[in-house]
């Protein structure tokens, strides 16, 4: 079990000083912005954050994230003018908050399986033609430092590092060209998966789906300040040993394809969460087979999001 200190730290490294010290103006609009979920008393509360700092959202007027995606560009203008000179109440250390899911309750945790080509090469299947798709309940969701529970009734758990982007407006029949004006940000995204469940039938959400098995963030990581979504490295560590590692231009269906198949089925909401697949390496596919176990640290690393860790544990 790592500390609450040691989350909030990898996330520091990563995080821009955003909003200036209470008392002063930014010259220029802020955009580049890391959100995250926190909690420092009973509650949670949305915030962003700002070098060592957090700055709460909840004084300016937002009980969460969800609602301020869902505000649209109104909300983000509010967001970012409480950011110019937040008051010292609402200001926070990061080191001494505890991280939760930034989205608690997405409205859509969608997966795209088999969309790497070296894992769909290791798990001997072929080449997807259209993208398959699976979901997981808002109940799977964690946040860093939380800890993954492995179900009494499952002997197969195992682990997949995920890219996932979360769609900032409401869209159907969304042209691929238009992509990037439905994607808010990114972050890190763990599907975890009880392969024996998902094994017995050719339905995979019953062994996708289990409380806990869809660990996310550490933060939203606002969409421009990943240029190129399609050429980040992406990896798993288990208690340091690396076991994934590769890079999201391995992508067989990337993002714009993605939200113009999805779209032309269902509308795409405000704090959906689209996880895009996982590269190769995952636990069955390995001689022998390597499954979570009670005790295990889970790392889930893209580049530029900071580290999704979350320790392991037994359901009692």
């Amino acid at each position: 079990m790592f500390s609450v200190y040691s989350v909030a730290h990898a996330l520091i490294l990563a995080a821009p000083a955003l909003a200036p010290t209470p008392g002063t103006r930014l010259r220029a609009t802020i955009t580049h912005m890391r959100l995250i979920t926190f909690q420092r008393d009973a509650h949670p509360e949305p915030g962003v954050l700002n070098g060592d700092d957090v700055v709460s959202l909840r004084g300016a007027g937002f009980h969460d994230l969800l609602s301020v995606l869902a505000g649209g560009a109104d909300a983000l203008d509010r967001v970012q003018r409480w950011l110019y000179d937040p008051p010292w109440s609402q200001i926070v250390k990061a080191a001494d908050v505890k991280l939760r899911a930034p989205l608690q309750r997405p409205p859509k945790i969608i997966c795209i399986g088999l969309n790497y080509r070296a894992h769909a090469r290791e798990s001997k299947m072929e080449l997807p033609e259209v993208p398959t798709i699976f979901a997981k309940f808002p109940t799977a969701a964690i946040g860093c430092g939380e800890p993954i529970v492995l179900p009494r009734n499952s002997t197969k758990p195992d682990y997949e590092a995920e890219l996932a982007f979360v769609i900032g407006q409401r869209g159907r029949h969304i042209p691929a060209e238009r992509w990037r004006d439905y994607v808010f940000g990114y972050m890190n995204f763990n599907d975890v998966s009880a392969r024996d469940f998902q094994l017995r039938t050719s339905q995979w959400t019953i062994g996708k789906t289990f409380d806990t098995f869809a660990p996310m963030g550490p933060a939203i990581v606002t969409a421009d300040e990943v240029p190129d979504p399609h050429s980040l490295d992406i990896g798993t560590t288990i208690n340091g040993e690396v076991l994934q590692q590769s890079n999201t231009n391995d992508l067989i269906f990337k993002i714009p394809e993605l939200i113009a198949h999805l779209s032309s089925v269902f509308t795409l909401e405000p704090g959906d969460v689209i996880a895009t697949g996982t590269p190769s390496g995952v636990g069955f596919a390995r001689t022998p087979p390597r499954w979570l176990k009670p005790g295990d640290e889970v790392v889930i690393r893209v580049e530029g999001l900071g580290d999704l860790r979350n320790p392991v544990i037994a359901e009692e």
